[in-house]
């Protein structure tokens, strides 16, 4: 669809016959009403009452005509049709006068006859409102603004309230509740196109499933979920619904598909590429780059950087004004960024482009801002003023005049000037224009904060495509085109700076013998990489010395210390722990920093160093720092700070548990929290950089506390949020603490691991890494990880079908939480526990542990392990028959889930809730709730998404949806194959019959 769907026409509330109001009159509350669901009003807040289904139909009717007079016997054909009552007059009369009582003076009027609602708010009425916003969305996309269009749509979407006209009789209520109810679908295909458009291919499945459900001969929809389905990987599903929609059609209708929809089958069998993606908006046509004749040569391979050429261009030509005199004063735009980001070659590249616009010349200095000794301001006027023609007997003395004679000489003038590699505003102030039609290109180092009305861009390195179109340009297309990989490897190394990107290529072309694969094992050794970036009088290092040996003491000290930390970015806070410094002197220095371009501001309060530019940070810290135990000083405060803030956070989501009484203990505070939301926000923005710190870690002696604070972190991995990255930590950290033969470390290690291989659902390994941790676990007597062992392969003997000894590993893990005093591992425990029971028949039993560990958890206040109470509690429940109840402790769960952000426990519960809607007869109920488990993700990996496939299926042939059913079951069949899964056998049972067929 072009556009977003209009309702089919109505007028705003009041008629252009209403009176004006007086301009002082107030009113206490505005009258607000709601058509799209029951027929209801307030005044303000205040709920009024509208009377008899009758009286609100009358209402309904009168809201409707948006200010239009309806005569008495149009209501009464609205209220009654062709048989009204011998007294409907008096009822339409008796109706308008109860009204009037309880409505605003001037509200309900009478007219001609008839009656009308005037005097409203522009959006009074729920319908006005969710056409504006209709509007708004047509609007918004028509800009090419899909996430706006879309907000506003599902704002629009939100105003509806259950069934249109709720409770209102009358043939008029019932024409209005299809016309209304047409339009809500119409939006709502439209919302879910733009879905489409943007990506959200697999949430937009669920919503798809469970619409075509409800409305299974709406063409529309089975378009869209064709398309979300394709989009997604789902081919033979997406195939399948068309089998299922022809053969319904034909069915029902006795019509075949409509062209659209034949037409998208054929591109899905033939696999169309264009499908794949929606349609990329049409590049923005560059303008012809121009030659000048006064500034440095351009480079030829000039690559990218395409949005800041245009920014910079667009700056620049509003010099020239529109002719008349309406130029901007002064047209200023400042570089910035870290030495070799390519500040010189951008500038080098707009100016000449923007030659066109400057016919009265181009004037160009280095202003040697990065060096010892920095150009001075007057010399630069000199030599300004004699290439404008000045003669030099003409040229003052002073600053002030040499700067007053410039100004002068380029009044009425279109200059451009090229201010390049300055070291701060002082410095450039005197050499800008001061009239109209000119315009200057700064470029420099430091942020020029403080140059007034200067246009600020800060330079980025390159994105990946461009970094390699740059290599590629300079070593060759032939050399790149058969070892791309190495290609990549290599700018990656270079950190897509393109002065390393220049020089790496360059080194690559005069070295005819060398391949790309060599060039990149040079570059992988990052203690050498620095000294292999380097060619004539170009380097690398030699650019980020200029930076460095320009600063303070102190700015000198933070850099270097920074650059010692693995991770991505870094907080605040984490860096005040790195530094041993209070916040607010951090922040003063990471600041300063960030103005010079050796630190990147990567958000409000978090900071970042270029990859090339944390070697160097790093080798000034081998060279420099004194004493040399303050670099592994720095990293321990830096761990202390993750562990105690991570320790809080695990106290925080789990009350009572006594884990954080085990670990290790730390000297540097962390961050505290006074709610949960602030700190799961802290822990998943600081997932990545944590990980990181750990992994650290691993061959020092901070390796006791790096395992620890991979526990405390352990939702990182159990979320789903970091599972591949903390994976990769535990089994690093796993070998270091066998290699050094420490047997409560290594236990701890393994006891992480196995819980990511759970969520993977690769229960073989998990399995070897229980037994592992529970030996090791005994071995160094750590009570704490060996019950957490025992409740780990307990979990595992559930999935291999040995319930028994499930029941008996729950059992010692509940006696070594017992004698720990953990109350809460206890309760969690007795969950695991009671689904054991649940396997082995013992329904009545598994639903009295269940309860008695949620009664436990609850007196210890309310956890993020409740949910798994809820959950363990519904499903032995709907074993039970008891599926209203089952459904009710599903629903607990997933809002605490939710809440705690456990995305792979919320998709497993609507698993379970698509089981108990199957078990009640509710197919479509269980479609919709299975599709969801699928876009969200399940804890078990490919083997519970074979679940959820195959209870999807169930659930589609219960529709009547053969064929996406089985589709459904092949994937499904392929999972468990490929994973060794005894299920399979019953999948192939479901498949039987229709391939015998």
């Amino acid at each position: 669809m072009d556009g977003v769907p209009r309702v089919p026409e109505q007028r705003r509330p009041g008629s252009p016959a209403e009176p004006e109001k007086p301009a002082e009159r107030e009113k206490p509350a505005a009258l607000r009403f709601g058509v799209l669901g029951p027929v209801r009003a307030w005044r303000g807040g205040e709920a009024l009452a509208t009377g008899s289904p009758q009286q609100r139909a009358l209402l309904a009717a009168l809201l409707l005509r948006e200010g239009r007079t309806a005569t008495a016997s149009e209501l009464i054909d609205a209220l009654w049709g062709e048989e009204p009552p011998s007294q409907a007059l008096a009822a339409v009369r008796t109706y308008a006068s109860r009204l009037r009582k309880v409505l605003d003076p001037g509200v309900l009027v009478s007219e001609s006859g008839g009656y009308a609602v005037r005097g409203l708010d522009e959006r009074a009425l729920d319908l006005t409102a969710a056409q504006d916003l209709s509007a708004e969305a047509e609007k918004a996309r028509g800009a090419g603004d899909l996430c706006h269009a879309r907000d506003v749509l599902r704002r629009a979407l939100a105003l509806w309230d259950g069934e249109v006209l709720a409770g209102v009789p009358g043939p008029y209520a019932e024409a209005q509740r299809v016309r209304l109810e047409e339009w809500r679908l119409q939006l709502l295909e439209t919302c879910l196109d733009m879905d489409l458009e943007q990506g959200c291919h697999a949430e937009a499945v669920s919503e798809l499933t469970a619409l075509t459900a409800a409305h299974p001969l709406r063409e529309r929809l089975r378009e869209l979920l064709m398309l979300a389905l394709y989009r997604s990987g789902r081919q033979a599903e997406a195939l399948a619904v068309y089998a299922d929609t022809r053969r319904l059609l034909a069915d029902e209708l006795g019509v075949d598909p409509r062209p659209g929809l034949q037409e998208l089958q054929q591109r899905i069998l033939q696999a169309d590429p264009d499908l794949a993606e929606p349609p990329a908006p049409a590049a923005q046509t560059a303008v012809a780059p121009v030659r000048p004749a006064q500034l440095p040569a351009t480079v030829p391979d000039f690559t990218g950087r395409a949005s800041f050429v245009r920014e910079l261009s667009d700056v620049l030509s509003s010099a020239s004004g529109d002719g008349d005199g309406n130029g901007r004063v002064m047209a200023v735009s400042a570089l910035a960024g870290i030495g070799g980001v390519g500040k010189t070659t951008l500038a080098v590249h707009v100016a000449h482009r923007a030659r066109a616009a400057f016919p009265d010349g181009q004037l160009y200095v280095d202003l040697q801002g990065a060096g010892a000794r920095a150009a001075e301001p007057e010399t630069v006027l000199g030599s300004f003023l004699r290439a404008l023609g000045t003669p030099d007997s003409a040229v003052p003395d002073s600053l002030e005049e040499r700067a007053a004679l410039y100004r002068s000489l380029l009044d009425g003038r279109r200059v451009l000037v090229l201010l390049d590699n300055a070291r701060d505003a002082a410095q450039v102030r005197p050499l800008l224009p001061g009239t109209e039609g000119s315009a200057a290109l700064v470029t420099a180092r430091v942020r020029m904060v403080d140059l007034a009305g200067a246009h600020l861009v800060d330079l980025d390195v390159m994105s990946p495509d461009e970094a390699l179109t740059l290599f590629t340009r300079i070593v060759g297309e032939e050399r790149v085109a058969s070892e791309r990989q190495a290609a990549l490897d290599v700018v990656g190394a270079c950190g897509f700076l393109p002065l390393a990107i220049r020089i790496a290529a360059s080194r690559l072309a005069a070295r005819r013998t060398w391949t790309v694969s060599v060039l990149a094992a040079k570059l992988a050794d990052e203690r050498r990489r620095l000294d292999e970036l380097q060619a004539g009088d170009l380097a690398v290092k030699a650019t980020f010395e200029l930076g460095y040996g320009q600063l303070e003491p102190a700015q000198a000290r933070a850099f270097r210390l920074l650059g010692l930390a693995d991770g991505p970015d870094i907080s605040l806070a984490a860096a005040a722990a790195v530094l041993d410094l209070p916040a607010q002197d951090t922040e003063d220095l990471l600041e300063s920093l960030v103005d010079t371009s050796l630190l990147e501001s990567a958000a409000p309060g978090r900071y970042r160093l270029h990859d090339l530019v944390r070697l160097y940070a790093r080798a000034c810290a081998e060279r420099d720092e004194h004493p040399p135990s303050e670099r592994g000083a720095a990293l321990s405060r830096l761990l202390d700070f993750y562990l105690a803030t991570a320790a809080g956070i695990y106290a925080m989501e789990r009350p009572g548990d006594r884990l954080v009484d085990h670990l290790e203990p730390t000297r540097h505070e962390g961050l505290r929290f006074a709610e949960g939301t602030a700190a799961l926000d802290w822990l998943y923005t600081e997932g990545e950089s944590l990980l990181a710190c750990v992994r650290q870690s691993v061959d020092t002696d901070r390796l006791r506390r790096a395992v620890d604070l991979l526990w405390a972190a352990k939702d990182l991995a159990e979320s789903g949020a970091n599972s591949r990255q903390y994976e990769a930590t535990a089994i690093a950290v796993s070998e270091a603490a066998r290699a050094a033969g420490d047997l409560r470390t290594e236990g701890r290690a393994r006891t992480t691991l196995t819980n990511v291989l759970l969520v993977s659902g690769r229960i073989h390994q998990a399995a070897d890494e229980a037994r592992l941790a529970m030996e090791r676990a005994a071995s160094a007597r750590d009570v704490a990880a060996g019950s957490w062992a025992a409740n780990d392969r307990g979990l595992i003997s559930l999935h291999q079908h040995r319930y028994s000894d499930g029941k008996t590993f729950f059992d010692q893990a509940i006696r070594g939480f017992s004698q720990a005093g953990n109350r809460a591992g206890e309760a969690t425990t007795s969950f695991n526990l009671s689904r054991a029971h649940l396997a082995m028949g013992n329904v009545g039993k598994a639903v009295g542990i269940a309860r008695d560990g949620l009664t436990l958890l609850a007196e210890l206040g309310r956890t993020m392990r409740l949910a798994n109470g809820h959950y363990a509690l519904g499903m032995a429940l709907t074993q039970a028959g008891r599926l209203t109840e089952a459904l009710n402790q599903f629903n607990e769960a997933l809002t605490i889930f939710v809440d705690h952000r456990q995305r792979l426990w919320e998709g497993t519960t609507h698993f379970r809730v698509a089981e108990a809607h199957i078990a009640a007869r509710r197919p479509a109920q269980a479609a919709q709730h299975a599709e969801q488990a699928l876009a969200i993700g399940c804890i078990g990996g490919d083997r519970m998404r074979g679940n959820v496939l195959t209870l999807l299926g169930r659930s589609l042939s219960a529709l009547g949806q053969a064929d996406r059913a089985r589709a459904c079951w092949r994937e499904a069949l392929k999972l468990y194959e490929e994973n060794s899964a005894s299920e399979a056998d019953e999948v192939r049972t479901l498949l039987a019959p229709a391939d015998a067929a």
